[in-house]
C-alpha cells in the first residue's frame, strides 16, 4: 500500500513525458493585440487551428485532432449554456477556463487509467482597449499561464502556445521586444508572423536557443513559407455586430504576406 502514491507519481512522470513528447512538432500559434482587434496567426499544412468560441472569445490549439475537437466543442457548449441561462456579456473567458476547462483537462490527466487530451489550447477575449485584451493557455494538465496584469506581472498583449517549453519562451520574448499594441493589421500581421518564425525555429533540428537575427529568420521564411499554408483569423474591436470573430481569406493573407 505504501508504494501506491510514489507508482501513481512515477506514472503522472512518464505520462507527462510521453504528451510533451507527442506535442513536441505543433506549429506555433501567435495571438496579438493591435489596434482594431486580436490577430491569431499560424502556419500549416492541412488541418484547421483556429477556431471562434463565442461572440468575443476565439481559440487556436495544438496537438491531436480529435482532443483539440473534443475540447473545442466543450468550450462552446458552456459558454453557449452561460449566453443562455444568464446573457451574452455573462459570458467570461476567465470564468470559462478557471471553472470548466482547467478541471477537465486536470482530472483527465491525473486517471492515469485514461486517455489524456494531447492538447495546449490558446485563447483570447477581445476587449475595448488592447489594454482589457484577455490571453490564456491552457496546458494539458490543466494549468493555465495568462498574460498577466495580476500580482505585480506587468501585463502583456500578446499570446502564444508552441510545441515546447522552450520555444514557447523564445516567441514570449521575442514579442516583449518587438510587438506594439497600437500596431496596424499589417504590422501585427507581420509581428506575429515573425513570432512564428521565432518559435519553429526553436522546434528544429538545429534547435535555436537564442532570437535569430533578422537574416536568419528570412531565409528560414524563404525555406518554408511555401510547404506552410498561412492561416490568420481576427476578433474586431469596432464590429458593430455581436459575433467579432472573422477568418481571414486567403487572398488577404497572401496580400498581407507580400507587404
Amino acid at each position: 500500500m505504501t508504494e501506491e502514491p510514489y507508482r501513481w507519481v512515477e506514472a503522472i512522470a512518464n505520462r507527462r513525458e510521453y504528451i510533451e513528447t507527442q506535442l513536441a512538432s505543433g506549429s506555433p500559434i501567435a495571438a496579438v493585440s493591435f489596434r482594431d482587434g486580436i490577430l491569431f496567426v499560424t502556419r500549416g499544412r492541412a488541418r484547421q487551428k483556429l477556431f471562434e468560441i463565442y461572440d468575443r472569445i476565439a481559440m487556436g490549439g495544438i496537438g491531436h485532432p480529435g482532443d483539440i475537437e473534443r475540447l473545442r466543442m466543450a468550450a462552446i457548449e458552456l459558454a453557449s449554456t452561460e449566453g443562455f441561462t444568464r446573457s451574452a456579456a455573462d459570458v467570461s473567458l476567465r470564468r470559462l477556463a478557471f471553472y470548466s476547462l482547467s478541471p477537465v483537462l486536470k482530472a483527465a490527466f491525473e486517471q492515469v487509467y485514461g486517455a489524456p487530451y494531447l492538447a495546449r489550447m490558446l485563447f483570447a477575449e477581445i476587449g475595448d482597449t488592447p489594454a482589457n485584451d484577455l490571453f490564456l493557455r491552457i496546458e494539458f494538465d490543466g494549468a493555465i499561464a495568462t498574460n498577466g496584469g495580476l500580482l505585480g506581472d506587468a501585463r502583456r498583449e500578446f499570446g502564444v502556445v508552441s510545441g515546447t517549453a522552450a520555444s514557447t519562451e523564445l516567441m514570449e520574448t521575442f514579442l516583449a521586444r518587438e510587438h506594439n499594441p497600437a500596431a496596424t493589421l499589417q504590422q501585427a500581421f507581420t509581428t506575429a508572423s515573425n513570432a512564428w518564425i521565432v518559435g519553429s525555429m526553436a522546434l528544429s533540428e538545429s534547435g535555436t536557443r537564442e532570437l535569430p537575427d533578422a537574416e536568419a529568420m528570412a531565409a528560414y521564411r524563404g525555406e518554408h513559407a511555401a510547404s506552410n499554408q498561412v492561416e490568420a483569423a481576427l476578433l474586431e474591436r469596432g464590429s458593430q455586430t455581436a459575433i467579432r470573430y472573422r477568418t481571414l481569406a486567403e487572398h488577404e493573407t497572401r496580400s498581407l504576406s507580400a507587404s
